[in-house]
């Protein structure tokens, strides 16, 4: 079809044969021509699309050392905030699920449009002693893709004979690796201050869901210097350990945040809103666009 934008020169020699006082209106239809002839040829062009976000899985650390008050009201009640603003904000289509992290990981609300069951799960977390973000991870992961062929069991409890990191690696991990960031329609939100010290390495199950192509967005809570923790007649200073969060992340292709008060759980989520909605480049016919341009400019020079 690019061969009919001979049909250009031939009326451009045409026109000139013509002796008129104004040449802008023959020029300009004379460009809207060749739009319209370049139209035709179905062109196409790489867009920056935004996709369709469907689920969203909270995995909420609700440790002991979240109890800790160096952020107000304190740790766990800023990340209830934090994950109620997410729900709220999220549009209606959206499903979400709610996992508790501590000790053990469970799956305390499967994804679902009921923002009141969901806000219920979130405000009913035990808090309890233990920290398993690896197994947050892993859970999160096969509630969200239960078709990915993710062995639970053998990634949260490799065999005692085994147990090392590079285990938990290797070990039901489905063997089709996807690329990082590459499933827009799925992203997990790990709430946590950082200190997993129970169940599979988190470093190792971030690198599972790189490989199901599964972004992780992480947000801290606490601080840097910490608190001093009372339990059971044993003091203890529980910090922030951002490092671990900040690397699943980047790991995932997903983003870091810290939360240091309610004033800036509105800007996490005006800046986490942002990113949560992956836009991807996808190769789009622009054949409208042309035809609308080419129109437009003929009808402007008949005008």
């Amino acid at each position: 079809m690019l061969w009919g934008l001979v049909l250009v020169p031939i009326v451009a020699l045409s026109y000139w044969g013509f002796r008129g006082r104004n040449h802008g209106p023959a020029m300009l239809m004379l460009f809207g021509l060749s739009v319209l002839l370049l139209a035709t040829t179905r062109p196409r062009a790489i867009l920056l699309l935004p996709s369709r976000l469907e689920t969203v899985m909270l995995a909420i650390d609700s440790s002991g050392s979240m109890r800790a008050n160096d952020v107000l009201p304190s740790r766990i009640e800023l990340a209830q905030i934090a994950a109620k603003k997410i729900v709220h904000e999220q549009p209606a289509f959206v499903k979400l699920g709610i996992v508790s992290v501590a000790g053990t990981a469970a799956l305390v609300q499967a994804p679902t449009d009921k923002r009141e069951d969901i806000h219920r799960a979130i405000d009913n977390l035990p808090l309890q002693r233990g920290s398993a973000l690896g197994s947050g991870i892993v859970i999160a992961l096969a509630t969200l893709l239960p078709n990915a062929g993710l062995e639970v069991d053998k990634l949260i409890n490799p065999e005692d004979s085994t147990r090392i990191a590079s285990t938990s690696a290797n070990v039901g991990v489905p063997k089709v690796k996807l690329e990082p960031a590459s499933n827009t329609s799925a992203v997990i939100v790990l709430m946590s201050d950082g200190q997993g010290n129970m169940g599979p390495d988190a470093l190792q199950m971030a690198r599972v869901a790189a490989d199901l192509g599964v972004r992780i967005f992480t947000i801290g809570f606490g601080t840097s210097e910490g608190t001093v923790l009372h339990a059971h007649g044993v003091s203890v200073r529980v910090k922030l350990d951002e490092a671990p969060l900040r690397r699943i992340a980047e790991i995932t292709h997903g983003e870091y945040f810290r939360a240091v008060s309610s004033a800036e759980v509105q800007k996490i989520y005006e800046s986490l809103g942002m990113r949560i909605v992956m836009q991807k480049h996808q190769l789009a016919e622009v054949t409208a666009l042309l035809l609308i341009l080419g129109m437009g400019l003929v009808l402007l020079a008949g005008g």
